[in-house]
């Protein structure tokens, strides 16, 4: 993987910052060599930069020529990416960079998420600032970490001494439509206690696999089943016919992310596999109907062992009536912009640990009120079923701006590019934006960028031309700010 597999693209210098980065790991909470990377950068081309202790980097460059007295532009991108990728893909993506490639339309990583979230937005910038010839005002440039777990890098990065009040965050997926506003969020997880004992039957694991996934936010309310959902509905027909003690489950593995698949291992008493194969086939029929899930998989299969350390029926039952009164999915939706979600939650992660079951939650808002309601519904569940809750992640809405220059500013440069209007909306999915807004009274924002699909999932592309024609708009509006 260390051939150069994107040269001859354009913007050469874009897609080539951006294979340097996809040669470094930088999943959450693995951000160390890409900040360290950056910082390199900024040494290397003599940009005054700060690198905090959770790894965020800011730099800041003087304005071009005729430039050096305008107002200080913002520009901002997270380092992380969500880590997925397909069950037969040996990449350690802990330890290992992607691999790559395109067709003359996307580039793609193979059997993995590519990061074009948000690595096209670190590629724009650096391209950026290694040219001098391209005309911009004073920039200063914020990289956060850990934006996709909750935020946590622009939560704790200190703005203190930022000038500008004119941030163009670059973390969207649709070119032609600028953000204007975006929803808050918090994560929430609830613990089960469970005990554990020696119990002696025939061994059945459960699959259910084969959905699309995809971000928590954007595509929450796409008709796409969660396999976390749909593994209790499963568990609670088949428990209908026989008792059952759990010994492992485990679904999804990024609250933010619909999980795609869940798997579960369990003693089965009083039952052959062919009756359980009867469920599964029901149920897979129904998820495929009911659900945008053509390629739905439900299936059940022995295994080669009789018995083992599960839980008992009573536990085994309180994990499955948790994972079906789970909330899950679009709660509201916005009364004044049609065809917004304004609140739902993700059942992103369910695991089955020794001593208790772990549910995590994605929740997102556009109304505070109804984030801290939700909230708390997730935290009376817990209490309800003798279990624990904690919260962390929280962020703030970002509210709609009536008067903005920037907006104004880039949908006039947008309409002379390309004699039509640009999408002004707001957005479910949670951006850095908010919590940047809060740090810096007055800011005013726009969040774009090129064409990407399937964004968190082993399937996601980056449009290539796309990210040329994004690329030569940033450096307009940059010219006309």
């Amino acid at each position: 993987m260390t051939d150069v597999k994107l040269a001859g693209l354009e913007p050469a210098a874009v897609f080539s910052y951006f294979e340097q980065i996809c040669k470094i790991p930088h999943g959450s909470r693995n951000t160390k060599q890409i900040s360290d990377y950056l910082v390199a950068f900024a040494k290397e081309h003599g940009i005054r930069y700060f690198q905090d202790e959770l790894d965020n980097v800011v730099m800041f460059q003087e304005g071009t020529c005729g430039m050096e007295d305008h107002a200080p532009v913002i520009l901002q991108g997270h380092m992380d990416m969500v880590c997925e990728k397909d069950e037969d893909c040996a990449i350690d993506m802990d330890t290992q960079g992607l691999d790559i490639d395109h067709d003359g339309t996307y580039v793609f990583a193979r059997g993995t998420t590519l990061g074009g979230d948000d690595g096209i937005a670190l590629a724009y910038a650096l391209a950026i600032l290694a040219d001098q010839t391209i005309p911009h005002p004073p920039l200063e440039v914020i990289f956060t970490v850990d934006e996709e777990i909750g935020m946590e890098g622009a939560a704790g990065v200190d703005l203190s001494g930022l000038k500008g009040r004119t941030l163009i965050n670059v973390d969207s997926e649709e070119e032609g439509i600028f953000t204007v506003s975006c929803a808050g969020g918090a994560r929430g997880t609830i613990t089960l206690p469970v005990s554990r004992r020696a119990v002696y039957g025939p061994c059945v694991r459960l699959t259910v696999d084969g959905l699309q996934g995809g971000h928590s936010g954007v595509e929450i309310h796409k008709n796409r089943a969660n396999a976390n959902k749909v593994m209790g509905e499963l568990l609670s027909r088949i428990q209908t016919m026989m008792p059952l003690c759990l010994t492992k489950l485990s679904g999804g593995s990024k609250d933010n992310a619909i999980p795609r698949s869940c798997t579960v291992t369990l003693v089965a008493m009083g039952s052959h596999i062919e009756r359980i194969n009867e469920v599964t086939a029901q149920l897979q029929k129904e998820i495929r109907e009911q659900f945008d899930e053509p390629e739905a998989v439900i299936y059940g299969d022995d295994v080669d062992a009789f018995g083992g350390n599960a839980l008992s029926t009573g536990d085994s039952a309180k994990v499955i009536a948790l994972l079906c009164a789970a909330p899950n999915g679009v709660q509201a939706w916005s009364q004044d912009i049609e065809g917004l979600v304004q609140t739902s939650l993700n059942l992103g992660i369910a695991k089955l640990d020794k001593e208790e079951l772990r549910l995590t939650f994605a929740v997102r808002s556009s109304v505070n009120q109804e984030k801290r309601d939700l909230l708390a519904r997730l935290e009376e569940l817990a209490k309800f079923n003798d279990g624990a809750y904690s919260q962390m992640g929280d962020y703030p809405a970002w509210e709609y701006k009536q008067e903005s220059r920037l907006r104004d500013t880039m949908v006039e440069v947008y309409q002379r590019l390309y004699g039509k209007d640009p999408q002004v909306v707001a957005i479910h999915a949670g951006l850095e934006c908010g919590l940047l807004s809060d740090k810096l009274p007055g800011l005013d924002c726009v969040s774009i960028g090129p064409d990407m699909k399937d964004i968190h999932t082993s399937r996601e592309r980056l449009d290539i031309a796309s990210t040329k024609r994004t690329w030569e708009f940033l450096l307009e509006v940059l010219k006309s700010l």
